[in-house]
């Protein structure tokens, strides 16, 4: 199978470190895609452009990061899942929804500045995207899974964590100590997530 992605994706890590625990790592090929480029075959394989996107051997493909995620849940070769089949299943989404909510914002507000002129900028939708991250970081910080309950939702988490790391230099790391002490603790406890750190 060929994952189509960029290194400094969170997705595509939360996508890679599901690859990794549930087996299917080794048998996949990590693919570079260019979203902005009008000619790169992403946007024949995912008409939105978007990354991660998984092209499976039949040459279907499924995207996004979330989907792949089930996917490579539902058939786990290592037999290690992300995604519990009891009633906590639904906690591990909503968890899910905070890590991956987090990212969005943040990406937003990175082409904010990427793809805009200094004139066409809007602090307030940037200003909105960051409250967004700081009441979420704050939500997260008065009621922190365990650091060794490993799913799609603690994944999520500690890649959204990392990714405000990557783009905004840790700055949130003063505000929220306890969300620092519970990040090192994932990384111990998920060898992956230290395999999977992008290059920049």
């Amino acid at each position: 199978m060929i994952l189509r992605s960029r290194d400094p994706s969170p997705f595509g890590r939360k996508v890679k470190i599901v690859a990794k625990l549930t087996g299917h790592y080794d048998g996949l090929t990590v693919e570079e895609a260019d979203t902005a480029d009008p000619a790169d075959s992403l946007r024949g394989q995912n008409p939105l452009g978007k990354i991660p996107a998984l092209i499976r051997d039949d040459g279907s493909v499924l995207y996004d990061s979330r989907v792949i995620c089930e996917f490579f849940d539902a058939t786990t070769r290592s037999g290690a899942r992300v995604l519990a089949d009891d009633g906590t299943r639904f906690d591990q989404l909503r968890l899910q929804a905070l890590g991956d909510g987090i990212m969005d914002a943040g990406i937003v507000q990175v082409y904010e500045v990427r793809m805009r002129p200094d004139d066409k900028r809007h602090a307030p939708w940037s200003d909105y995207q960051q409250e967004k991250i700081d009441r979420t970081l704050s939500a997260l910080a008065a009621e922190l899974p365990p650091a060794g309950d490993i799913n799609v939702g603690t994944i999520s988490i500690a890649c959204a964590l990392a990714y405000l790391d990557i783009r905004f230099e840790g700055s949130w790391r003063a505000k929220y100590p306890t969300l620092v002490t519970w990040l090192d603790a994932f990384a111990a406890h998920v060898p992956a997530f230290g395999e999977t750190t992008p290059v920049i």
